[in-house]
């Protein structure tokens, strides 16, 4: 009767249990999906003057990303916090000047590493 009892138990428990773990995955891969979004805004946006540029992505009245720019010695530094219901990823990457122009992006050529 007791293995009857257990067994009834796992079989409600376990498709809850199976649920609730994709769920999560899927909510953190929306957050990382939305934190990628930002770095690319990021890239795309290289300010000519300015240093640093800070920035906040939203979609449909949400905050979908926080990003932050900063030109590095050589290169430049993106942050870029994606958001999703409850959950938050974050990614940094560092690229250098030869490699944003090697992969297509506007770099001032003027202004770089002389701040």
């Amino acid at each position: 009767m007791k293995t009857i009892g257990v067994l009834t138990i796992c079989l409600i428990l376990l498709p809850v249990i199976a649920y609730s773990q994709t769920s999560t995955e899927q909510d953190m891969e929306s957050a990382f999906q939305n934190a990628k979004k930002g770095i690319y805004w990021a890239l795309s946006n290289i300010p000519v003057k300015k240093s640093t540029i800070d920035n906040d992505l939203i979609a449909d009245d949400k905050l979908a990303a926080s990003v932050k720019l900063s030109k590095e010695i050589n290169g430049v530094r993106v942050t870029s916090k994606g958001y999703y219901i409850t959950n938050e990823v974050e990614i940094t990457i560092y690229k250098s000047y030869e490699s944003l122009k090697a992969e297509g992006y506007n770099v001032p050529s003027s202004g770089w590493g002389e701040d």
